[in-house]
């Protein structure tokens, strides 16, 4: 034991509680369809897709086939100045599934490349077409938004923020959060209560004078800090106050794009057309690094529209629509189109939503939400040790076969889309084993 203790000590492990964790490691050796398993071969039901990205599952075969081609083919091209045919062919791909009239598309390597990415986009533009002026941005409490400088100055996580507090990007202003549990606790799909927040706004418009904004962003579901659907109406209220006062809108689908809510991406699901969709994870399916940010054609039309031959926007990344990404994220289109992935999420849902509320009065259980295939059970934070509880859950859970996600109190669930019923049954029983023990 000593020895495997020293083996795991060179790893910084991200976003997580090391010292915790190296005492008693949660290690995972393979993957296939909807489980990984642990070295001792343990089988472990993968119920939140890796990391919200696996969408089509592990390890399938076609994706699988089509980077180790790759990679005997072409393993690398550069970006800058240069291109390989399916870099463009893949573009043409995913602009069709857009929603209409963003047709262009710049390739990054993730979310948080995809979110600082965005955001240059949008300020570049805003001077682009005369307006320099327009440089504040506009983020939104428990937004995630990535780890750049940029993503964590938009995002509205205290604990992302606090280290780097005196070292963000100036002149940024955020929305409340959508949250209330006291009006919306036990909400299916969309909640009632609460399209006046997406008004205040108005009131940070004000404050700071339209002229003075570039761009507001936000999750259409927020993700990471535990599922926090959007009121109805919300979305489309933020989205005629940008119109109003000609703010770039920008909607985070790290998460929520290729099929998790059923559609292609949220835009589609809530009928909301931003200006601006960052995308990644579900992109490749999680098998290989790589992220999108498509724009409407008019914010693509004012870059080309400068006279001369000088670079348009300088910006971008050594491996931008990396091959292997490239092939990976071909073959993962394919299977999403081939299989009807998109469509099956949709079906799931209700099975999925019912299996969850069915949660509803199991011990410490306060909240439950859900939308497509994302969901969420909060639970009462144990006095004087919050996320306690839910860092006993999710160990739980892992001993008993199921993986879950966790962020704070709450348990936050995104499978693959190709779940069965008896996937989400085994995962409700399972909850409810360990909430009662």
């Amino acid at each position: 034991m000593t020895e495997q203790k020293q083996s795991l000590e060179s790893y910084w492990m991200p976003f997580t509680a090391n010292r915790v964790f190296k005492k008693n490691p949660r290690l995972l050796e393979r993957a296939g369809g909807m489980y990984y398993y642990t070295p001792e071969g343990r089988q472990i039901l993968d119920m939140v897709a890796g990391l919200w990205c696996c969408n089509a599952g592990h390890g399938h075969p076609r994706i699988v086939e089509a980077i180790q081609t790759q990679a005997a083919e072409m393993d690398y091209a550069p970006p800058f100045g240069f291109g390989h045919p399916a870099a463009f062919e893949i573009a043409d791909m995913l602009a069709a599934i857009t929603p209409e009239g963003m047709n262009h598309v710049f390739f990054t390597n993730s979310g948080s490349e995809s979110v600082d990415t965005a955001l240059k986009i949008a300020l570049a533009y805003q001077k682009e077409r005369g307006q320099p002026s327009r440089t504040r941005l506009i983020g939104r409490e428990r937004g995630y938004h990535g780890v750049g400088f940029g993503g964590i100055s938009v995002g509205g996580i205290p604990y992302n923020r606090k280290q780097f507090s005196n070292s963000m990007i100036p002149g940024v202003d955020h929305l409340p959060h959508t949250h209330l549990i006291d009006r919306n606790a036990y909400s299916r799909g969309l909640p009632e209560q609460g399209i006046e927040l997406a008004d205040e706004l108005e009131n940070i418009l004000t404050l700071h004078d339209p002229s003075n904004v570039a761009a507001v962003i936000v999750e259409p579901i927020a993700g990471s800090a535990g599922v926090l659907i959007p009121p109805v109406g919300y979305l489309k209220r933020l989205r005629k106050i940008c119109d109003k006062h000609d703010i770039l809108l920008i909607f985070d689908e790290v998460i929520t794009g290729f099929g998790r809510l059923g559609h292609n991406f949220a835009a589609q699901a809530f009928d909301v057309t931003p200006d601006i969709i960052t995308s990644a994870k579900g992109l490749t399916s999680g098998t290989v690094p790589m992220g999108a940010v498509f724009v409407r054609d008019e914010i693509y039309t004012e870059f080309m529209a400068q006279p001369g031959a000088a670079i348009e926007l300088f910006h971008g990344y050594t491996y931008s629509a990396h091959p292997l990404a490239v092939a990976a994220c071909k073959a993962t289109q394919q299977v999403y189109a081939d299989e009807g992935l998109f469509q099956r999420a949709a079906e799931m849902a209700p099975v999925f939503e019912d299996a969850l509320h069915s949660l509803k009065g199991e011990p410490n259980v306060i909240d439950i939400r859900n939308y497509g295939l994302m969901g969420a059970v909060e639970f009462a934070a144990i006095e004087g040790r919050p996320g306690a509880r839910g860092a006993e859950i999710i160990q739980k859970c892992f001993e008993a076969g199921v993986m879950v996600r966790v962020t704070g109190d709450t348990i936050a669930f995104s499978p693959p889309l190709i779940v069965e019923e008896s996937h989400i049954q085994q995962t409700v029983e399972t909850l409810k084993t360990v909430l009662r023990a």
